[in-house]
This record gives structure tokens, sequence and C-alpha cells, in this order.
């Protein structure tokens, strides 16, 4: 055979080039607005390239992060959850509660507020799945539900807004080692949610991109009824989005408690927009079947940089949401001209 009648190669497997890869990552824009955002500090505030800021930066980014990763799952899952705010703080009052209650360790209360917790993600799983009612209704239910339950029984049990300290109990000082401690990194503090929010992402990116249950998210958010119909457990996966969310809700919750020894029974309103525009900024679609666990946290990442930016910058903080509402805007617009870009080149 001739070097001319070798059979031509299959179009089917041919190799994609790496610009068609990188078109294709759903958090290409994310990362281009995260280096501009950086750029764009580095020469407004004259601190803001210090290791100490950074540190900064990296903290309000971890605390945003550690729930934008599970809501960015849950998103590209085609649902999303407005409880996830209140949920923080249910879980913070659930562990101070119990504990200061039964006089335990607060390991136990930690342990309470885990298995409750996480029965709250499954309650609104499990609701979505048996009534086939909006995400948007069942999780505004839980979310009032939520706060009136953070705000009545913290006055009912401690009869004011926020709960007994409970710094002087055992166990206090290894969980906060756990949940809210600080690391010091040649001679430059870190606190330990940068770390959460690290594994977060990783264990994120892992269950996405390397098993079953990620391909599972991406169909159900991309045609729920195709994906019911070739075997794909619906319901099981809903219910587990839901509880992943509770579990990043737990985590906060715990540096919430830890980090102040007391808790506000009002804190975490409106945090749960913060959490859906870190995911959608770091490429995730409302309408679900498309996103990335690491442009979740590209997208936690540019608010951090914002937030602390314009105070370096030593600007009006008042204008932050103006901002935080147009990297929204602009992301979104990014995102979606780069995957239009990723499918004009298949």
């Amino acid at each position: 055979m001739t070097a001319t009648d070798a059979p031509a190669a299959d179009e089917r497997i041919l190799r994609a080039s790496p610009l068609r890869k990188l078109l294709g990552r759903p958090e290409l824009g994310s990362v281009v607005g995260a280096i501009a955002v950086f750029l764009f500090f580095a020469f407004a505030a004259d601190s803001f390239l210090r290791a100490s800021s950074l540190s900064t930066v990296l903290y309000a980014s971890s605390t945003i992060g550690i729930m934008a990763v599970p809501v960015a799952l849950l998103m590209i899952g085609g649902e999303f959850d407005l409880s996830a705010g209140v949920m923080v703080t249910s879980s913070a009052l659930l562990s101070s509660m119990s504990s200061y209650q039964m006089t335990a360790n607060v390991w136990v209360g930690v342990g309470v507020s885990l298995l409750v917790t996480l029965a709250l993600g499954a309650f609104n799983g499990f609701m979505l799945s048996r009534t086939r009612l909006p995400s948007f209704i069942i999780t505004l239910g839980t979310y009032l539900m939520l706060i009136g339950m953070n705000l009545g029984f913290t006055k009912l049990i401690d009869d004011t807004v926020s709960t007994k300290s409970i710094a002087d109990m055992e166990g206090f000082t290894s969980a906060k080692a756990v949940f809210a401690s600080t690391v010091t990194l040649g001679g430059v503090d870190f606190k330990i949610t940068i770390l959460w929010w690290v594994v977060l992402v990783a264990l994120a990116s892992w269950v996405l991109l390397r098993t079953r249950a990620g391909n599972w998210i991406f169909a159900v958010g991309g045609n729920q009824d195709a994906a019911r119909a070739v075997g794909v457990p619906v319901t099981k996966t809903k219910i587990g989005l839901y509880m992943g969310v509770a579990l990043g809700a737990w985590i906060s919750g715990q540096h919430l408690l830890f980090s102040y020894d007391v808790v506000q029974s009002g804190e975490g309103v409106g945090n749960e927009l913060i959490y859906i525009i870190a995911a959608v900024i770091g490429g995730c679609l409302i309408t679900g079947g498309y996103g990335s666990a690491v442009g979740s946290a590209v997208g936690a990442l540019i608010f951090g940089m914002t937030s602390k930016g314009i105070v370096f910058a030593e600007w009006n903080p008042d204008w932050f949401k103006f901002f935080l509402g147009a990297m929204l805007l602009l992301a979104t617009l990014l995102n979606a001209w780069v995957r239009k870009r990723a499918e004009a080149t298949k």
C-alpha cells in the first residue's frame, strides 16, 4: 500500500485543537474578567499588591466561594436555591444553641447542625421532585420559613436576637482551629477558609469531570426528560445537589460561629444572590447544563477583588453594588460570546 492509499483519518476521532478546547471552557470569560479586575486594582490602589492585602482578598473570596461551588453545581443541574444564604445562619444557630442548651461539648452541636442542615437540603430536593414546582417557589418558601425560624427560635430560647457566647465551652478551641483558624505563611496570615475553598473546588471538579454523577448533573441540567429516559436517576441527583448546597452552608455557618462565638439571627439575608452571581460570572448558565466548579471559584475571586479593591483604593463603598451589577452583565455577555465562538469552531 502506498502513502497515497492510506485511509483518511476518521473525523470523529480527530483531536480538538488547543484553541477549540480553550474556547470550550465555561470559565474562560471569568478568567479574562479576573485578570482585568486584578490589573485594574493593581494600578488603582497602591496597597492592593501587598501580601497582606492579597490575603484579605483571598479570605473575602473564600467566604463566598465555599457556597458558590455547590451553588454552581446546582445551577449546572438546572436549579437554584434561594434559601442558601439564610441556611448558613441556620447552621450556625443550630450549632450554638444545641451546644449551649445541652451544655455539651460544642462538637455535639456541630454534629447536630450537620444532620439538620443536610436534612434541610434533602427537603428542598425532595419537595422539588415530588411537587414538580419550580425551584424558585420551593426555595423561596424555605427561605421565608428559615428567616422566621432563625428569629423565632433565637428569641424564644435566648430571649434576644443573638445567641449566647460559647467561647468558654469544651471543644470550642479545637472547633475554631478547624473552621476559623489562621495559618501564618511567610509572615502573612491566611484564613483556614481558603483551604476549605480549594478542597471544595477540587472535589467538585473531580465529581463533575471524572465521575458518573458528574455526567448525571450535566444531563439533568441539559434536558431532564431526556436524562430520565436514558436511566439517569433525576430525583436522586437533584436531592444530592441540594444536599451539597446544605453542606456548603454548614461549613460556612461553622466558620461564622467560631469566628465570633455568637451569631445574629438576621444574618445571611441576601447572600444567596451573591452566590448565584459568583456562579453566573464564573460561566454557569441560568438554564442549566453548562458551567464548572473552577469558574465559580474565579467568580468568587472577582467578587473578593472588587469588594476589597474598592476599599484599598479608598473609594466610596456605596458604589460596590454598581460594580457588581456591571460585572454580572459584562460576564454574562462575555460568556455568551465565548460559547458562540466555541460552537462555531466545532
